[in-house]
Parts: structure tokens; sequence; C-alpha cells
């Protein structure tokens, strides 16, 4: 995502503590055996035919792309503030990531690597950086919550990534805006 997100990154590319791998697996589960509920998925205890959406974890990720961001991102997002979020669709293409649809359930991370919040995605919208919205700008919920903020947060976020796509900063670069739901979070 942007403006100093990347909705879909991997933890492992941004930069900052390292995390165990078992542990952080171990910490995942146990915060989706307790967030499960509340996006609507109940375990049987590993009943035989029980779907796997029910036990597998969806997708955990930070935002930003460095731990000091997913901190600053996630705090918006428990505060209430922060509702959606941006990422360049290279962003996407580069990493083999699909792209976001309605329903999507995904943990994020804070910049420690545990996890703080499950989320829903509620509307995805594939537009140019110059037709992002003053609305959208707003539920992201970063700077002074303004258009001109938004732009000039996500293009400095984007001239600083992008170099690794392949790709440079453009105002006509596709950005996928996602808007979601905070589900349950700790």
């Amino acid at each position: 995502m942007s403006d100093d997100e990347t909705s879909g990154g991997t933890w492992q590319d941004a930069p900052g503590p390292t995390v165990d791998d078992t542990q952080q697996a171990d910490s995942i589960t146990r915060f989706w055996d307790n967030a499960r509920p509340k996006a609507g998925r109940t375990s049987h205890g590993g009943a035989i035919g029980e779907s796997s959406e029910n036990v597998v974890p969806p997708p955990a990720w930070a935002f930003g792309d460095s731990s000091l961001l997913a901190d600053e991102l996630i705090g918006l997002v428990l505060a209430g503030t922060k509702s959606a979020t941006a990422s360049a669709l290279w962003e996407f293409e580069h990493a083999g990531e699909p792209l976001p649809r309605k329903g999507d359930l995904a943990i994020v991370l804070d910049g420690a690597g545990e996890p703080r919040a499950l989320i829903r995605t509620d509307l995805v919208e594939t537009v140019a950086f110059d037709e992002v919205t003053a609305e959208h700008a707003r539920l992201e919920g970063e700077g002074d919550l303004s258009l001109e903020s938004w732009r000039e947060g996500h293009e400095t976020y984007w001239r600083r990534t992008l170099e690794a796509t392949g790709h440079e900063f453009d105002t006509s670069m596709p950005v996928v805006c996602e808007r979601f739901t905070v589900l349950y979070s700790e």
C-alpha cells in the first residue's frame, strides 16, 4: 500500500527487526484462532471435511516499507482513523500477487511482525494516481486527510519504492484503492 504502504507486500520485504518465522507463525495462528469467529469462520477442531478457510489464517502483511511506518499506519487503523489504503498496481505485478478482492481477509502486522488487526476488504478500485478521490484520501487517515497531502505523501513513497518494480512514479500510473473494515483487533 502506500503513502507509505505496501498492501499485499510480504513482511520479509520490509526492513526492520528480524522475526523468527516459527514464533511469528505461532503468533499469527493464535491471533487467527481468536479472530476468526468475528469473520464468521468457526472451526470444528479439524473435523473431516472442514473447510481450510476456517482453519488456515489469511495472508498476513504490514503496511509500509519500514517497521516505523508499519507501526504508524496500524496505529491509525486501530484508532479507527484509517479504513482505506492504496498500492501501485505494479507492486502486485512485481510480487506476483493477486489483487485484493471484495470479501478478502488479511491479518495486519505491526512493525515487530506481531498480528494486530483482522481486516475485510469492502471495495477495490483501480484508478490513475491523478484520479484518486478526496474521499479516498480522507479514508486513508494520513496527514491532514486532504487529497493534496495524500498525493504528496504517496508520490514521495512511490518515488522511493517503485524502482524495485522496474517502474517510475507517474501521475497516470495505476493505483489500487482499497477500503476495509476492521473485524478484530488486539
